[in-house]
């Protein structure tokens, strides 16, 4: 399986079929294969006339990696009280040491950098959502324990500057 820097999941002839095989795979939704195949299967499925769905061609998006990122964070959902909060603000009152409030202002300006303030809006958001609805969360998961302001929102819950863990392992 191979995922494209769209999201866009392609597998191989040999790796769907498998996958139907042992009942891994019972929707084709975001999963691509080359023309050839999608013809294959849609014509065979006419002739069986069997439960799965016709399989859709990929298509390229005709528009920048970074257009295509932002196209995709304007559709999620997030309320607008979180869409204007400031998540500066917050972050810096949820430090106790000058250390903490550096280390907030320094990953502050890489995700700004990266363009991601908002995503860091809508994390907030999402971990609000988690905790009013009694979700269970891991404690954390490969590069992002590096960020402290992470930790702060309660993403995760690794203290980066404890363990001395550097954001440019998460932001690369």
């Amino acid at each position: 399986m191979n995922i494209n820097e769209y999201g866009a999941v392609f597998v191989s002839n040999k790796e769907m079929f498998e996958n139907i095989y042992i009942g891994k795979l019972k929707t084709f939704n975001n999963i691509y294969l080359d023309k050839q195949t999608v013809d294959k299967f849609n014509s065979a499925k006419n002739t069986n006339r069997d439960s799965f769905e016709y399989l859709k061609e990929y298509v390229e998006p005709d528009v920048s990696l970074k257009q295509f990122d932002s196209n995709q964070q304007n559709v999620w959902f997030m309320p607008d009280d979180y869409k204007s909060f400031d998540i500066l603000e917050h972050l810096i009152s949820l430090c106790k040491t000058e250390d903490e409030i550096n280390r907030v202002l320094d990953e502050m300006k890489l995700f700004a950098q990266y363009d991601m303030i908002e995503l860091l809006c809508y994390l907030k958001y999402l971990v609000d959502t988690m905790r009013e609805n009694n979700i269970v969360w891991g404690v954390g998961r490969g590069s992002s324990v590096s960020s402290y302001c992470l930790y702060l929102l309660g993403v995760h819950k690794i203290d980066s500057i404890k363990y001395e863990l550097d954001i440019r392992e998460f932001l690369k």
